[in-house]
């Protein structure tokens, strides 16, 4: 049963309209394939004359695990050869990684004396030497790198991916690290009458204060801002997302993942939205995380006596793809959304089953979410977290109800399957 209306409930508008336009590299079955794919493109782009860096996206290394080089990502080295004529970054499909060639870690500010920044990390191979990978934070400073767009090519972005979201189904759509431009560019474009969703903005935690400080320039009925967004910890393709046990295949040093926030940080985030009567979602895809972020609010209420400002949802979890079974009837018992995407189940398969053997009973536990009171589309909403994989609802439906990819392979987890219509029903807007 379909629900009249749907919430895309974590989406990256922009994000979303820029991959529309980029080297999609998400069928790739191999390095090899994805450095000749990569050399075509460098060669037309060349041909063409056109400006600018060869960017590429949405590929997903631990799905070469069977082919003959491994799963293993290309070399800066081998990027070079690839694209020789202009900087090259090629991004993991979970946005936590990337890997890059001599021009784009140049442009980025990488040497062979670059430290790792907090919270990231630039691989080097056994002599010393950067590989190209960056992970984390250093992917994010690598992101800032690549030239921004022009206020006509936002539009045009805005207006693409909002119209492309409107195609599946979505009146509502939840952005999830809005950019300070983007409310306004929304706005903008509602107010000519090409606005094809209405959106909730959340930007980054660091941006809040500003973007809320010139919200009656922009916010309008169907542009509003709702939150802000902080991240707990990182990725299971990534091997960052942070555990309560360790993974069978970590990162070296990592062994549990990657805790991005401390305790107070958690704590001064969720009091700094308070303050200002906005939500605060929070990425926690880890049971540790998702453990962390709920002892926080916990602790946020007790000290404030339950006062939670004046935002309709005030906190958010977002992905927690695995929950510890003493968590699970926190989110009702605390009144926090679990806001998860299904549909990653279906990308995260090689990932889950290499990495997390041993816990895959945990993962997405959507059943003992609902016997513990999150009713679907009140407190468990659905979400694609778009460009990261594609959002057709379908796909979510599809991991919800099945646990499985369509065309068969492993179930994971097949005893938290839901029916059909509570699927949809979480996609479904709420009646407030």
């Amino acid at each position: 049963m379909k629900a009249a209306m749907l919430r895309e409930a974590h989406a990256h508008i922009a994000a979303h309209g820029r991959e529309m336009g980029q080297l999609n590299l998400s069928d790739c079955a191999s390095r090899d394939e994805c450095l000749e794919r990569l050399r075509a493109e460098a060669a037309r782009l060349d041909a063409a004359a056109e400006p600018g860096w060869l960017l590429a996206s949405a590929v997903r290394v631990s799905a070469w695990a069977n082919s003959k080089d491994g799963a293993k990502w290309p070399t800066l080295y081998e990027l070079d050869r690839a694209c020789p004529n202009r900087a090259c970054m090629v991004s993991s499909f979970d946005h936590h990684a990337c890997v890059a060639n001599s021009a784009a870690m140049a442009a980025g500010g990488f040497s062979a004396s670059s430290a790792d920044p907090e919270g990231g990390r630039i691989e080097r191979d056994s002599s010393g030497e950067m590989t190209g990978l960056l992970i984390e934070a250093a992917f994010g400073a690598m992101r800032r790198a690549v030239p921004p767009l022009s206020a006509a090519e936002r539009r045009r972005t805005v207006k693409a991916a909002a119209d492309d979201l409107a195609s599946h189904g979505f009146s509502e759509v939840h952005d999830l690290l809005s950019e300070p431009w983007l409310g306004p560019a929304l706005s903008d474009l509602d107010k000519s009458g090409e606005l094809a969703v209405s959106v909730w903005l959340y930007p980054p935690l660091g941006d809040v204060q500003q973007v809320a400080a010139g919200r009656q320039q922009w916010e309008l009925p169907r542009v509003r801002l709702a939150g802000a967004k902080i991240f707990a910890d990182g990725t299971l393709n990534s091997r960052t997302a942070w555990m309560l046990k360790p993974y069978a295949d970590p990162l070296p040093g990592l062994e549990r993942g990657q805790a991005m926030q401390s305790p107070r940080q958690l704590r001064e985030a969720i009091s700094l939205t308070d303050s200002l009567g906005l939500g605060l979602a929070v990425h926690a895809i880890g049971d540790a995380a998702v453990r962390a972020v709920l002892d926080a609010w916990e602790a946020h209420l007790v000290q404030s006596r339950g006062h939670q400002g004046t935002a309709a949802h005030p906190l958010r979890i977002e992905h927690a793809e695995l929950i510890d079974p003493a968590d699970i009837p926190r989110f009702a018992q605390l009144g926090v959304v679990c806001s998860v995407q299904p549909c990653h189940l279906l990308y995260d398969i090689e990932a889950l089953t290499r990495g997390l053997p041993h816990r895959l009973d945990r993962v997405l536990p959507l059943r003992d979410l609902i016997r513990a009171g999150c009713k679907p589309g009140e407190l468990l909403w659905f979400g694609s977290d778009t460009p990261i994989v594609r959002p057709h609802p379908q796909d979510s439906i599809q991991a919800a109800v099945h646990r499985r990819r369509i065309d068969g392979g492993p179930s994971i987890a097949p005893g938290q399957a839901l029916t059909e219509a509570e699927a949809w029903a979480a996609f479904g807007l709420s009646q407030e």
